[in-house]
């Protein structure tokens, strides 16, 4: 029988994942979806071309190695504290809840326990990918409810990490059959050597290499070699993965995401990541079609009732957890539908740890299996979910309004008591300015403000938005600005200023038109899109309008004229941004 060699393999597998990748993103679904479909025809269990398993699964290793790499790149612990309040307790109780469903639902088709607890854990985990891909098509990542998400979603990945370093040292325990053997004093045991383990690595991965590799990509990036830049980046990546594996016991993956780690904290880091993205995302669809491989279509005729009930996991008890959370911790109706919905779905860290599971013979091929299945699924289903969430908050609203009320009450209560230090805005004889929205260009306002000596209050319809500030001791309102009463109780009969900065024009012409009936020598400056609106703004009572339209036009060119400037002796810089030139 003819063996096929790697080329044949890369080039099945990379065909076929493009065809089913593209048709799954023109149906508006994660291509992920499209190369475990493919990784499944090439697989064993279909007919036709059958890929080398055991080459394919070595492929799918590099892949994860890229994949962990990646995530310790852009790792980013300022995600997690932001928001560690409501991320931390949350995810943990997401993921508990999630793996003891997981470990009844084994116990009930008759799996051991440390398989339903591996199943659980899988089930638990959300994927990065899909997560800020519906995110950021929704417009909601630097929002309140997309930053909690986020860090969700770190909390998740950490606990997982954790999951991996600890699985070697478990495995004689939570493998089927030892259970009965296994004292307390050796769980105990492999925990500390788990835990010594990974102190040892960390100290030489962090430590040591955090000295060693940023001092080496700075000399390799002095010699201007994108070939021997990039073979750097690779070294980091596989060295620290193989270094994990053979010196300290533990998974190449950790290695990799602490590799990742060390050069994500060097000003090189942007660098590597450009570098590598290509070679990670090229093994990442190889690691996808390794695990559709195992995917046994038969399976889902012999054990529905075990598919279904993972499903429930994913899609029922996850969003579940994670609302009651949110809701229960203070935040709006919008944050829990953003987040539970967001995560209700199964990702790439599932099958790395069922992959590492799998090897140590923890679980079985079932569990295996049934992850492909409800990552297949949910994967689909969550775009579409996600597309829904404004429709399923409006039917929660007019349906079931009491619901809707408990939902937002901690919320509403929270954004309703008074949010200003003592309950005042400044006082009289201070200068202040009033600023309305609170997104990137209201932060950016109000700082600014701060650091020229006006105290700003905030208004803004976004209760975690107000909640967040209050905490911090901000002077905030929450409201309509176009509320005579909101404008009110933010001072503004005594306000210097009223800075508009919603892009909305119909808000904006209300809240200026409030505004300068309360106070007519109030100074309103405003944001507005089209140049066209100005007559409206004028009317309505605007003093200044800084113009979207007009604003690019201006950066554009004035980058454009300077570029041309810098480059005019041949010395030109290597990166350009609207601010200015960085060199």
């Amino acid at each position: 029988m003819h063996d096929y060699s790697l080329l044949e393999i890369l080039a099945a597998g990379f065909t076929l994942a493009l065809a089913f990748g593209y048709i799954a993103h023109k149906c508006r679904l994660s291509p992920i979806v499209g190369y475990l479909v493919a990784g499944i025809i090439i697989g064993p269990h279909t007919p036709g071309f059958v890929a080398d398993a055991e080459l394919a699964g070595q492929l799918a290793e590099a892949g994860v190695i890229l994949l962990m790499f990646g995530v310790g790149l852009h790792f980013n612990m300022d995600d997690l504290f932001a928001v560690k309040g409501v991320a931390l307790p949350g995810a943990v109780a997401q993921i508990t809840a999630a793996t003891a469903f997981g470990v009844l639902v084994g116990a009930a088709f008759g799996m051991p326990l440390g398989a339903g607890a591996i199943m659980g854990l899988g089930l638990a985990v959300a994927s990065t990918v899909v997560l800020l891909r519906v995110l950021t098509d929704a417009g909601v990542v630097d929002t309140v409810h997309g930053h909690v998400a986020v860090g969700w979603l770190v909390v998740e990945d950490i606990v997982t990490v954790l999951a991996l370093v600890l699985l070697p040292s478990l495995a004689v325990i939570m493998a089927p059959g030892a259970s009965g053997s296994v004292t307390a004093w050796d769980m105990a045991r492999a925990l500390g050597m788990a835990l010594v383990r990974l102190v040892a690595l960390w100290v030489a991965v962090l430590v040591v290499g955090g000295r060693v590799v940023p001092w080496l990509l700075s000399r390799i990036a002095r010699t201007r070699s994108q070939e021997l830049f990039i073979l750097t980046v690779l070294v980091a990546a596989f060295a620290t993965a193989m270094g994990a594996a053979v010196f300290f016991q533990a998974s190449m993956a950790l290695g990799a995401f602490l590799g990742g780690m060390v050069i994500g904290k060097t000003k090189l880091s942007h660098a590597a990541g450009a570098e590598i993205l290509p070679l990670r995302d090229a093994f990442a669809v190889l690691f996808f079609l390794s695990v559709g491989m195992l995917f046994d279509p038969v399976f889902l005729i012999r054990e529905p009732l075990l598919v279904f009930s993972c499903m429930v996991i994913v899609i029922v008890v996850k969003p579940l957890t994670a609302a009651l959370i949110i809701t229960v911790l203070g935040y709006s109706a919008r944050t829990a539908f953003t987040v539970a919905v967001g995560l209700a779905q199964v990702g790439e860290f599932s099958f790395i740890l069922a992959a590492a599971a799998f090897d140590l013979k923890i679980i079985p091929q079932e569990v295996y299996t049934v992850l492909v299945v409800c990552a297949l699924v949910s994967i689909s289903l969550n775009p579409g979910l996600f597309r829904a969430v404004p429709r399923m908050e409006e039917w929660v609203r007019r349906r079931c309004p009491k619901l809707w009320a408990v939902m937002n009450r901690r919320a509403n209560d929270k954004a309703m008591k008074p949010a200003v230090p003592n309950g005042e805005v400044p006082d009289s004889g201070a200068k202040f300015a009033i600023v309305v929205g609170y997104g990137p260009t209201g932060r950016m306002v109000a700082k600014a403000l701060r650091e020229n000596g006006l105290d700003p209050v905030v208004i803004d319809t976004n209760v975690d938005t107000v909640n967040a500030l209050a905490k911090k001791n901000r002077w905030v309102i929450y409201g309509d600005a176009a509320k005579r009463e909101v404008l009110h109780a933010a001072g503004i009969e005594r306000a210097a200023y009223c800075v508009i900065t919603v892009p909305d024009s119909d808000t904006t012409v209300s809240a200026a038109a409030m505004a300068r009936a309360c106070n007519p020598d109030v100074r309103i400056l405003v944001r507005a899109r089209f140049l066209a609106e100005e007559p409206l703004l004028r009317k309505a009572g605007a003093s200044g309008i800084a113009f979207e339209e007009a604003e690019i036009a201006d950066g554009l060119t004035k980058l454009v004229l300077e570029d041309v400037e810098r480059c005019a002796d041949g010395n030109c810089p290597v990166e350009l941004d609207g601010g200015g030139v960085k060199v």
